[in-house]
């Protein structure tokens, strides 16, 4: 005779789901929630106008030369960015209610759609623009339908790899899927989705790019900052009035000096101090090492309507009489910090931005398919005047 039990009667027993566990991962982007955003960039492109020197008709003993100011236009130009979502029907009916499922569906799909497009914009606004992730230091290791990269150092940022992510490599159209991300050997395990590109016969020395992203991403803090004289940003040849400060550490350590310096260089050329600085975990925690005074407070997004919803605790360092919100980036690469003033960085977007609706629903049937597809995002560039911004890199990590 056997007992009734929990294994030989398994079909009679429900299944009891627990409260949906937080999420694994940090989905912060401090950045984002702090510069201007503005809705309503219609045209082909946008004309800014970009005063780069004093008038100078000045002079004593006699009545001087008139000599008026003069200023050059930035022309700003919309990027595509995007993120999707598809849901197959049966998954919808089955999530309807809390006795099936941890979460609906839909529900979750949505939010989940829009922490990836936050996350991918918060790399971006660390960016130049090439949508690059960073470069395969050797042939792949692995198979080619399952090639195992490892990225080199001078490129690896951690924040730009996650699970489940599509690349592609080089100027090869293949595209790849991101299985495991190993950070202590910078290794990235991939799975080749199509195309018959090879990366452990040619992968040395490509860069890895965000898919489709190759030359199409919005620019960032890292374009703009190390754009030097007779480059082109927005159009506009770079020169000494604009121009970001740049410091070379060299590899040495992080100090109140170099942080010092990178502040009043550009309080010097721009007139206006910094008002955050941005660097990575790394250099956070050294700098929480030697800052004796650490002053907490919260820093507001710039949109009313998000306060108590994207905030955070920063330390609050003084500098020239200047009290500037100090925090920590994932996306900002190990060995450097930025100074920025959010009050001149603005992300144009065209209007519509978000949920694509122009159907009238945000989730389509997709053709030949029982499921629903969505879209996020739209067209937006970042207008980070190079002026009130600066950069050290090269830190001892």
């Amino acid at each position: 005779m056997s007992a009734f039990s929990l294994t030989a009667q398994s079909a009679l027993f429900k299944t009891k789901f627990g409260k949906l566990s937080e999420n694994a991962y940090n989905s912060a982007n401090p950045v984002l929630g702090t510069i201007k955003k503005q809705y309503d960039f219609v045209g082909q492109d946008m004309k800014v106008a970009v005063p780069t020197f004093f008038a100078g008709g000045v002079g004593s003993g006699s009545l001087p030369t008139a000599n008026p100011a003069s200023a050059v236009k930035a022309t700003i130009q919309a990027k595509r960015v995007y993120a999707t979502t598809e849901i197959e029907r049966e998954a919808l009916k089955a999530s309807a209610s809390d006795e099936g499922a941890f979460v609906e569906a839909m529900k979750w799909n949505v939010q989940k759609t829009v922490e990836a497009w936050n996350r991918n914009a918060s790399r971006i606004m660390f960016g130049t623009g090439a949508g690059n992730l960073g470069t395969i230091n050797a042939n792949a290791t692995g198979t080619a339908a399952a090639p195992i990269i490892v990225i080199s150092a001078a490129t690896w940022v951690e924040g730009h790899w996650e699970e489940n992510d599509y690349v592609n490599c080089g100027t090869d159209a293949s595209v790849f899927s991101v299985d495991e991300v190993i950070p202590s050997t910078r290794t990235i395990k991939m799975t080749r989705i199509s195309g018959s590109l090879d990366l452990t016969a040619t992968g040395s020395g490509l860069i890895v790019y965000m898919q489709n992203s190759k030359d199409n991403d919005p620019i960032g803090l890292k374009g703009v900052t190390g754009a030097v004289a007779g480059d082109t940003l927005y159009g506009v040849t770079v020169q000494r009035r604009f121009e970001s400060t740049k410091i070379a550490a060299g590899g040495a350590g992080i100090s109140t000096d170099i942080m010092n310096e990178l502040i009043s260089k550009i309080m010097f050329k721009s007139g206006k101090a910094p008002k955050m600085i941005v660097t990575s975990y790394t250099q956070m925690r050294k700098i929480k090492n030697f800052l004796e005074d650490q002053k907490v407070y919260m820093v507001d997004p710039r949109a009313s309507e998000l306060k108590g919803k994207i905030s955070w605790s920063a330390i609050e360092y003084l500098a020239n009489g200047q009290s500037l919100a100090l925090i920590e980036d994932r996306m900002c690469p190990d060995d450097t910090m930025y100074a920025i003033n959010p009050d001149f960085i603005t992300s144009y977007h065209r209007p519509g931005f978000g949920w694509f609706d122009d159907d009238g629903t945000v989730f389509l049937r997709q053709a030949n398919s029982d499921s629903y597809g969505a879209r996020y995002g739209g067209y937006y560039q970042n207008y980070i005047i190079p002026s009130f911004q600066g950069v050290i890199t090269g830190l001892a990590k």
